[in-house]
């Protein structure tokens, strides 16, 4: 069935970029003579991603704490284990090991409501102008949404680069990031939870 999605694609060999595409938005964070890597083949079935086969060999699972910001009994906000180049990148997963096609009700009820807080975290720390929000899921099975804050005034970071712009720039201290952090949590635990 997948093979309807792949019969027009190059495989084996660099694809001729679309004239219109994302290497000549504004916010395409490379200039210059890139080269686009070969389209692979297809592996199918796919290999099982983390947490896939079991709890046991989920991260979240393993490691139900850290490296937590914020959590209350049902939910935990993550980051990413060090100083980011953007104000602030975190994660909110359930504590439980849920995806997203198998959250239960009750936690897909107190989802947007908690994304709503988290937004809202986020952008009380001054500077932020937009948060992204991203579940991509590629990488764990656990359901884990991305969080990340583009600094107010750059522009040429908005849209659908960021986490690029976030890889490329310099990181800010640890020091501050790590009071951005604790900003986040202090604002998300006024509404209930624990800061970590």
């Amino acid at each position: 069935m997948a093979d309807r999605f792949l019969a027009h694609l190059p495989i084996g060999e660099p694809p001729t970029p679309f004239a219109g595409g994302i290497a000549g938005w504004e916010i395409f964070p490379f200039t210059g003579d890139l080269q686009i890597k070969t389209l692979e083949p297809a592996v199918v079935p796919e290999p099982p991603r983390n947490g896939e086969q079991s709890t046991d060999d989920c991260f979240v699972c393993r490691d139900p704490h850290g490296p937590a910001v914020w959590s209350d009994d049902r939910w935990i906000l993550r980051h990413t284990g060090g100083p980011t180049a953007i104000p602030a990148v975190v994660l909110l997963s359930p504590r439980g090991h849920h995806d997203f096609d198998d959250l239960p009700a009750d936690l897909g009820a107190e989802l947007f409501p908690l994304m709503q807080r988290v937004e809202r975290a986020i952008l009380a720390v001054g500077g932020v102008a937009r948060v992204h929000i991203a579940k991509i899921g590629d990488g764990a099975r656990h359901l884990h949404w991305w969080f990340m804050g583009r600094p107010e005034g750059l522009l040429q970071l908005r849209g659908s680069c960021l986490d690029l712009w976030d890889d490329i720039l310099p990181k800010q201290p640890e020091d501050q990031w790590r009071a951005v952090l604790r900003e986040i949590a202090e604002t998300l635990a006024a509404d209930g939870g624990t800061v970590h």
